[in-house]
C-alpha cells in the first residue's frame, strides 16, 4: 500500500491508522501522519502479562531534521486550539511495505522512518535513512507514558525522571511497579533531559465523549548523523538489545511476513492481506494461544474467538494454533459454559455469554474439516463437550438451559447474553431473553455434532439421545419461529409468541455445519435479509423500517451503545450470508457473481480507517464511516473464511453419515 502527500488531505490522513503487533497482545500504531489521535496510539504498547496488562510505554518520536542549519520539525501533535509542530507539510509518502514506512522531504533531503515490531518480543525498532541529499543530522525526542492502555497520564511527582546513558543505550525506569526500558541507538551523541509536554490531545477520544488531554514525559535526546549508506536505528524495549541487532531483527521480521503471504490458501491480493491481517489477532496465553478480539481496547472474548478461529487459524493452515486455541479454552470452561471474557487485570474469567460456549462446537467442527484428526478431538475435547450438553440440558447459569420443546431458553432480568450485547449501568439496550434464533441453530448443530462424535466414537447411546433431542428441536423450531407475516424467522420467541423486529440473527439458521432450516425457507429468509439489511460493508443489526433503528454509531458512549446493535453494520455477518447465500442456491454461477460482489466491496475498505484491516462496525447509513475498532478479529477472519471457502470453493467436509446428516 503507498499513499502520496498524505498531508494534503489532512482530514482523511488523520482517520487512516497502522497497526503493528508482536504475537504477544501488544502492539504499535498510530496515524499515516504520526499524529497520535486516541490513547491507544503508541510506538510501544507491551503486554505485559500477555496478551493482558497492555501498557503503552512509548507513545511517540519527536524528529528534527537539520540541514545547512535550518530547522525542519517532522512530527505532528495536536493541543489545545493548535497543530504543532507541522511535519505533515513535509510528509511525501505512506507505506506498508510491509512495514509502516514515513517519507519526508525538507531542506533539499529526503528521508525514509519506518517502525516495525519484534514478533515474540515487546520490542519496537525505529529507523531512518537518507533516501537523497546531502548529509544532515537528525535529533530525536522520545515521549513517554508508562501507563494502562485504557488510562491517561499526567505530570506527576512520582515519576523518576533519572536516565541511564551507557555504551549506546539509554535505560529509563519512571515507575518502580514497572519494568525499565531499554533505548539502544547508535547515534552521535544522547543527552539527558527532564521535560513533560503538556495537553497533547486525541481528538478520537473527545469524539467519544472521553478524556482525551494526555501530558508526556521526555528523558534524554538523540543525536544522529545522516549520510550515505548510514541507518539511525532506535530499538525500544523490555529486553537489553544493541543497535546493530537492527539487521538481522528486520530480516527475521521479513521472511516472517513473506512466509505468512506465500501461504494464504489462494494467491490473490485481497486474500493475501487478509492472511496478513489474520496473524494480527493471533497471539500467547501462556504456553497456549488464543485470539484477541479487536485492536485497540479488546482482549481474547469466548464469543469472538470461536468464531474467529476458522478464518484466521484453519483457513490460513495454522492447525496447531486452532489446536492450542481451543485447548486454552477447554480448560477454562466452567458449569457447562466458555467464557465470555478473560479480563485485562487478570479476575475470574466472565461466564455471561450463551453463545460463546455453542460456538466453540462449531470451531471443533471446522478442525475436524481441516484436519480429520479425530484422535485429539477425542482425547482432549470430547469429554468437554459432553459435560457443556448435560449441563445445558439440565441448566446452568441466567436461566440458561434446554425447556419441553428440545430448544434453548436463555436470560434473567439485567442480563446480556447473546452477541448483541451492549449494556450501560443497569441498561440491557437488546435483552433477547426467550429463545433467541441463533442460539436455537446453534443449539440444534451442537447436538448433531456431538451426535455425529458419539457414533465415530463409539457411543451409540450417546448418539441417540443427543438425535432425538436434535430431532425434537428442529420440529420446534419450523413450528415455532417460522413468521407468515415477514416470510422470515422471528428474532426471538418467548412463551407468549414472537419478536418480529427483523434482524440479522436468522442467518445462522443456514451457515452452520448442520443447518437447522431448510434450503427453500433459508431461501426466503436471504431475501427478506438482502432487502432490508444488506449494505456494501456488512449486514445492519436491525431493518431501517424498526422502531428503535439508529442509523450513526457516533458520540459518547450512551449514544454509541444504544446504537451499537439497533441498526449499525457489522462486517463480520457478511460470511455467515454468504455461506448461507451459496448453500442455499447450490453453489450456483450466479450465485457466486452475486456473492463475490458483496465481499469485493471490502476491498476498498482497506484503505480506510485500519490499513490493510477490517473496521469492527459501520454506520447503518451511507456512506457507512468505518466506527469501533480499526481492527477485528471476526471480521478479517468471516471475510477471508468466505472468500476461500465459499467464492474459490475450497471448503473440505465433514464425512458425516446416518441419520443426522440425513435430518441437518
Amino acid at each position: 500500500m503507498r499513499l502520496e502527500n498524505p498531508g494534503l488531505d489532512f482530514e482523511l490522513a488523520k482517520t487512516q491508522e497502522w497497526l503493528e503487533t508482536n504475537g504477544l497482545g501488544g502492539f504499535a500504531s498510530s496515524t499515516v501522519l504520526g499524529m497520535n489521535t486516541r490513547r491507544y496510539h503508541g510506538l510501544l504498547t507491551a503486554a505485559l502479562r500477555p496478551p493482558v496488562e497492555r501498557t503503552v510505554l512509548l507513545s511517540k518520536m519527536e524528529e528534527r531534521l537539520v540541514v545547512n542549519g535550518e530547522v525542519y520539525e517532522l512530527s505532528v501533535n495536536q493541543y489545545p486550539g493548535a497543530l504543532h509542530p507541522k511535519g505533515h507539510h513535509y510528509l511525501q509518502e505512506f507505506r506498508l511495505d510491509p512495514f509502516p514506512s514515513f517519507v519526508y522531504a525538507a531542506g533539499g533531503v529526503r528521508i525514509q522512518k519506518s517502525v516495525f515490531l519484534v514478533y515474540g518480543e515487546n520490542t519496537v525498532v525505529i529507523e531512518y535513512e537518507l533516501l537523497d541529499g546531502n548529509a544532515a543530522s537528525l535529533e530525536v525526542v522520545p515521549l513517554v507514558a508508562f501507563r494502562d492502555y485504557h488510562s491517561l497520564t499526567h505530570r506527576n511527582d512520582s515519576l523518576n525522571n533519572q536516565v541511564t546513558l551507557f555504551d549506546a543505550r539509554a535505560t529509563i525506569a519512571p515507575y518502580p511497579n514497572m519494568p525499565p526500558l531499554h533505548f539502544a541507538h547508535n547515534a552521535r551523541s544522547a543527552r539527558a533531559e527532564s521535560n513533560w509536554y503538556f495537553n497533547l490531545e486525541y481528538p478520537m477520544e473527545q469524539e467519544r465523549g472521553l478524556d482525551f488531554r494526555e501530558d508526556l514525559f521526555n528523558p534524554f535526546r538523540l543525536t544522529f548523523e545522516l549520510g550515505a549508506g548510514k541507518t539511525a536505528i532506535v530499538v525500544a524495549s523490555l529486553v537489553e538489545h544493541t543497535a546493530d541487532e537492527a539487521y538481522a531483527l528486520r530480516e527475521a521480521e521479513l521472511q516472517r511476513r513473506a512466509s505468512i503471504k506465500s501461504k494464504a490458501p489462494v494467491q490473490e491480493e485481497f486474500v493475501e492481506v487478509l492472511s496478513i491481517a489474520a496473524h494480527q489477532f493471533l497471539v500467547k496465553r501462556g504456553d497456549l494461544e488464543t485470539i484477541i478480539a479487536g485492536y485497540h481496547w479488546f482482549t481474547d472474548w469466548g464469543r469472538d474467538t470461536m468464531i474467529s478461529l476458522p478464518g484466521l487459524a484453519l483457513v490460513t493452515g495454522n492447525h496447531q494454533a486452532a489446536k492450542d486455541i481451543l485447548l486454552a479454552f477447554a480448560k477454562s470452561v466452567d458449569r457447562g459454559m466458555l467464557p465470555n471474557r478473560f479480563p485485562d487485570t487478570g479476575e475470574v474469567p466472565e461466564y455471561n455469554t450463551v453463545d460463546a460456549t455453542l460456538w466453540f462446537f462449531e470451531a471443533i467442527a471446522a478442525l475436524l474439516r481441516y484436519t480429520g484428526d479425530y484422535d485429539f478431538v477425542k482425547e482432549h475435547l470430547f469429554a468437554t463437550l459432553v459435560d457443556i450438553f448435560e449441563w445445558h440440558q439440565r441448566g446452568t447459569r441466567y436461566g440458561i438451559g434446554m425447556n419441553e420443546w428440545g430448544l434453548l431458553e436463555c436470560g434473567e432480568p439485567g442480563t446480556q447474553l447473546t452477541w448483541m450485547d451492549a449494556k450501560i449501568g443497569d441498561y440491557v439496550v437488546t435483552p433477547r431473553m426467550g429463545m433467541p434464533v441463533e442460539i436455537q441453530a446453534l443449539w440444534y448443530n451442537a447436538l448433531c455434532f456431538l451426535s455425529h462424535l458419539s457414533r465415530v466414537f463409539d457411543r451409540p447411546e450417546f448418539s441417540t439421545v443427543t438425535e432425538e433431542i436434535a430431532t425434537r428441536a428442529k420440529r420446534s423450531f419450523g413450528e415455532m419461529f417460522w413468521n407468515h407475516s415477514t416470510g422470515c424467522l422471528y428474532d426471538v420467541v418467548t412463551r407468549q409468541g414472537g419478536e418480529k423486529s427483523i434482524r440479522p440473527n436468522q442467518i445462522l439458521a443456514g451457515s452452520l455445519t448442520f443447518p437447522i432450516l431448510s434450503a427453500t425457507r433459508m431461501r426466503l429468509v436471504l431475501e427478506v435479509v438482502e432487502r432490508e439489511l444488506l449494505t456494501p460493508k456488512g449486514l445492519r443489526s436491525l431493518a431501517r423500517s424498526e422502531t428503535g433503528y439508529q442509523g450513526k454509531c457516533t458520540g459518547h458512549q450512551w449514544q454509541r451503545d444504544t446504537a451499537y446493535h439497533q441498526g449499525t453494520v457489522w462486517s463480520w455477518l457478511i460470511g455467515p450470508f454468504v455461506t448461507a447465500f451459496m448453500r442455499a442456491h447450490c453453489y450456483s454461477s450466479e450465485a457466486k457473481v452475486r456473492a463475490s460482489a458483496w465481499i469485493e466491496n471490502f476491498r476498498e475498505h482497506f484503505h480506510e480507517a485500519g490499513l490493510n484491516q477490517v473496521s469492527e462496525i459501520f454506520d447503518g447509513e451511507p456512506p457507512h464511516t468505518p466506527r469501533g475498532c480499526i481492527a477485528q478479529a471476526w471480521s478479517v477472519a468471516e471475510i477471508l473464511r468466505a472468500s476461500v471457502e465459499d467464492l474459490a470453493g475450497l471448503r473440505p467436509e465433514l464425512d458425516i453419515a446416518g441419520p443426522v446428516a440425513a435430518g441437518s
